[in-house]
């Protein structure tokens, strides 16, 4: 698996981030920075909604079904990008192993999240992980810090994500660890599944948008 890992334009740490809709689409698909850390998966060309349907906020369909295992794609929605992991069997496994050291591993805190994001897995399907990859403190999108036990990170890091502005770091779930300045998890955008292979990002059955 190829190392690549998500870095932010135009933060600094000790400011607040808040990097343009192309500096984040950017930042999804650039080379690794200083504080970027551990293996990443490789990134996948997604689906680009026209200009019009963007301004709108209007919702977009995605095709999941060539997304490997251990693949990551990032769409735009709303002029944030959003994350679609296909999470591996060890990513899955590491959930539990997080758990204990989470600030909320329920996702009872916000309020506004979706209903299906308050599983062990934050997700409608186990496998498949959707999340606006903005940190929830200033606004900088995290890097992908999968490789457990990273030393830089700790010999109990579980793998998941890490905020390279400010250092909050979050699980293969968007769940925030313990003591970290985000004050909540990574946010659950509304979506479905249209059949196994196509996924709506923007709206689900329960009429959320």
């Amino acid at each position: 698996m190829t190392s690549k890992t998500l870095t932010p334009a135009g933060c600094s740490a000790g400011a607040p981030c808040n990097p343009s809709r192309r500096s984040l689409l950017i930042a999804t698909a650039g080379a690794g920075g200083a504080l970027a850390v551990g293996a990443a998966v490789p990134f996948v060309v997604s689906l680009t909604p026209s200009e019009r349907a963007k301004a709108a906020g209007a919702p977009v369909e995605v095709d999941v079904d060539k997304l490997a295992p251990g693949e990551m794609m990032v769409v735009e929605w709303r002029g944030k990008p959003v994350w679609i992991l296909h999470r591996t069997p060890e990513m899955l496994a590491a959930l539990a192993k997080a758990e204990p050291n989470l600030a909320d591993p329920g996702s009872t805190v916000d309020a506004q999240q979706p209903e299906y994001a308050r599983n062990a897995h934050r997700s409608l399907k186990p496998e498949l992980f959707v999340a606006v990859g903005i940190c929830t403190h200033l606004g900088c999108s995290p890097s992908s810090a999968f490789q457990a036990g990273n030393p830089a990170l700790g010999a109990d890091w579980p793998g998941g994500f890490l905020c390279p502005c400010h250092g909050s770091t979050f699980d293969f779930a968007g769940r925030v660890f313990k003591s970290k300045p985000a004050p909540t998890n990574l946010e659950v955008p509304p979506h479905k599944y249209l059949s196994d292979a196509r996924l709506l990002i923007g709206a689900d059955d329960t009429g959320a948008a």
